[in-house]
């Protein structure tokens, strides 16, 4: 299994920037990506990037792209999400992933991190 701990989010004014990090422990030597997710009140869970663990190139949801990004420290088995130029829109709970090898790809959560942005 993998554990996974968030944080890093807050309440920031429209334009603003944070930073969220998520530390891993538990059967990490088996991750295949680590991401992130969000959770708007009243919408769907949705994707916003993640990162091949062993290395390749990140992925965005063409909502954030150009303003989040996703990086990783291997050695801390943690990963970041930095994000600049925050709309309201963005205001969601925001929620660490992992995808483990084990026989198949299985997701694992964190206990997610509360962003609210200002307008």
């Amino acid at each position: 299994q993998v554990q996974l701990v968030e944080s890093g989010g807050g309440l920031v004014q429209a334009g603003g920037s944070l930073r969220l990090s998520c530390a891993a422990s538990g059967r990490t030597f088996s991750m295949y990506t680590m991401g992130w997710f969000r959770q708007a009140p009243g919408k769907e869970r949705e994707f916003v990037a993640h990162i091949r663990w062993t290395g390749g190139n990140a992925v965005y949801a063409t909502s954030v792209e150009g303003r989040f990004t996703i990086s990783r420290d291997n050695a801390k088995n943690t990963v970041y999400l930095q994000m600049n130029s925050l709309k309201p829109t963005d205001t969601a709970v925001y929620y660490c992933n992992a995808r483990v090898h084990l026989g198949s790809l299985v997701d694992y959560w964190g206990q997610g991190t509360q962003v609210t942005v200002s307008s």
